[in-house]
C-alpha cells in the first residue's frame, strides 16, 4: 500500500511515547484565559502562562507544555461546543473555554519538514538525535488544522531548540535519504524546566 504524499505541514500529531507505549488519547483539560484573542489550531504548540493555556509561537526558543488537540467552549447561542481548535476570544467571562492538551513530556509527535514556510523539504537520516527549530505557520480556522513544521536547515546541538529528533518516517520519504516527516519529542518541555512560570 502506497502512503500519501505529504504536501503541506499539519502541526505536531501524537504517535506514541518514547518508551514505545502507544498513544492512548490521553489529554489534560487546561483553561484558556477569558478573552484570549489568538486562535490555536489542532497540532499547535501551547504553554501555560499565569495558569492558563496560550499559544507558544516561538521558533527556536519555544518552551511548550504540549500540543493542542482541540477545545471545549460555549458559543454565542449558549451551546457547549467540542471543537478541533480554539477560536479567538471563545473564552468569555461567563463561559470558560478548556484546551485539550497532550502534555506528556515523553510523548512523541510526527511532524512535517519544510524549507522555510509551507514548502515540504527532505532531510537525511543524520538529523536523528539533533535538535531542530519550529516553523510557526498560521493554521486554518476553516479546518482547525495547524501548519506548524520543523525547519529543514535547523539541525543542531543547541539545547534551546524546541524539538529533539527521535527518528525519521521512512514510509513517506521522497528519495533514498530524503525524509519529509520526523518523529520528535519536545526538547524544552515546560514541565521539565526547573524554573517555574
Amino acid at each position: 500500500m502506497a502512503y500519501p504524499t505529504v504536501d503541506k505541514p499539519y502541526g505536531l500529531a501524537p504517535v506514541n511515547r518514547i518508551d514505545g507505549m502507544p498513544y492512548a488519547g490521553a489529554i489534560r483539560q487546561i483553561p484558556v484565559a477569558t478573552g484570549y484573542a489568538t486562535a490555536i489550531c489542532n497540532g499547535d504548540t501551547v504553554k501555560i502562562s499565569n495558569g492558563y493555556i496560550v499559544a507558544d509561537t516561538s521558533t527556536d526558543a519555544a518552551t511548550p507544555c504540549g500540543v493542542l488537540l482541540g477545545c471545549q467552549y460555549v458559543n454565542s447561542m449558549g451551546q457547549t461546543v467540542q471543537s478541533q481548535f480554539y477560536p479567538a476570544a471563545a473564552a468569555t467571562a461567563s463561559n470558560a473555554a478548556y484546551a485539550y492538551v497532550v502534555d506528556d513530556p515523553m510523548a512523541l509527535f510526527k511532524v512535517a519538514v519544510v524549507s522555510g514556510t509551507t514548502v515540504i523539504a527532505g532531510v537525511s537520516r543524520d538529523v536523528v538525535g539533533s535538535n531542530m527549530a519550529l516553523v510557526q505557520n498560521t493554521g486554518s480556522t476553516s479546518t482547525g488544522d495547524s501548519a506548524i513544521a520543523v525547519l529543514s536547515t535547523s539541525s543542531n546541538t543547541t539545547n534551546t531548540l524546541p524539538v529533539r529528533v527521535i527518528d525519521v518516517v521512512p514510509e513517506t520519504k521522497t528519495g533514498a535519504d530524503a525524509f519529509v516527516e520526523l518523529l520528535v519529542k519536545i526538547n524544552t518541555h515546560q514541565y521539565n524546566s526547573t524554573t517555574g512560570v
